[in-house]
């Protein structure tokens, strides 16, 4: 029997898993995810991680389900073929040259950025390969600070946008994020937007949270208020479970709803 969700997005760390427990993944949703896999569902996680971090971090988790497509670093996009998850060329390739050709007009201003921020907070700024201009604040409430003046310059720059989590900020090309890479995948596997599930936590999910891309939306309780108010807003489920518990809260009451 075909399934209502075809296509189903899930934010990784404090959506999907919680490393401190045991299963990190709860086995009700590995369940409900892989039997909807069994109908024709294709899972998608979509995580600010990298590539290596989130394979080491699947591998701990030893789920009994595998994702069929990985969005990492926000952007990046990954088929799962066989024992590897193979890239998507053609994304990946724009997704790195837009990045590029806007970065070089940002490194221009990475000094004045770092001075601002050292001049006010015990931050750590660094480069990677991902963005020239990283950071990590010690508390949120510095976090809070520095999001909003690097909000503030990205105004100057066009096409640039700023990606927090949680402490957690990088520049990226607001043509590439969760949404936009969902959607790429979508529309390869012909899903609409009403036959798409997604759930996220915290603010770098939000691009995705919202009813253009997926039509069931869900959080779990410990997503932040923002989200949770996003979700809300858009007739989405808030759950009164956490983590990986919350999603499949989420997703049944869906599936139910359908039935």
């Amino acid at each position: 029997m075909e399934t209502p969700i075809k296509l189903i997005s899930t934010d990784f760390d404090g959506t999907l898993l919680a490393e401190f427990e045991n299963p990190p993944v709860p086995l009700a949703l590995q369940d409900l995810i892989g039997h909807l896999q069994a109908r024709g569902a294709k899972w998608v996680i979509n995580t600010g991680r990298d590539l290596s971090s989130l394979l080491e971090t699947l591998g701990r988790a030893h789920l009994a389900i595998k994702p069929d497509f990985l969005v990492v670093v926000e952007r990046e996009i990954y088929r799962h073929h066989q024992s590897e998850y193979v890239e998507h060329r053609s994304w990946n390739r724009a997704c790195h040259d837009a990045h590029a050709e806007l970065f070089q007009r940002v490194i221009l201003d990475v000094p004045r950025l770092r001075a601002w921020v050292e001049a006010r907070f015990a931050a750590t700024i660094y480069e990677d390969a991902f963005s020239p201009f990283c950071l990590i604040a010690e508390r949120i409430q510095d976090a809070d600070v520095i999001h909003d003046y690097l909000t503030a310059y990205c105004r100057e720059v066009p096409k640039l946008n700023v990606m927090r989590n949680d402490v957690y900020s990088r520049f990226c090309h607001e043509a590439y994020d969760k949404g936009t890479a969902l959607a790429e995948i979508a529309g390869e596997l012909h899903v609409t937007a009403a036959e798409t599930f997604a759930a996220g936590d915290h603010l770098n999910d939000l691009p995705m949270l919202t009813r253009q891309h997926a039509h069931w939306l869900a959080a779990p309780s410990n997503a932040i208020d923002i989200v949770k108010s996003a979700v809300r807003r858009q007739n989405g489920h808030v759950s009164a479970f956490a983590h990986g518990h919350g999603v499949a809260d989420g997703l049944q009451t869906f599936l139910d709803r359908c039935s």
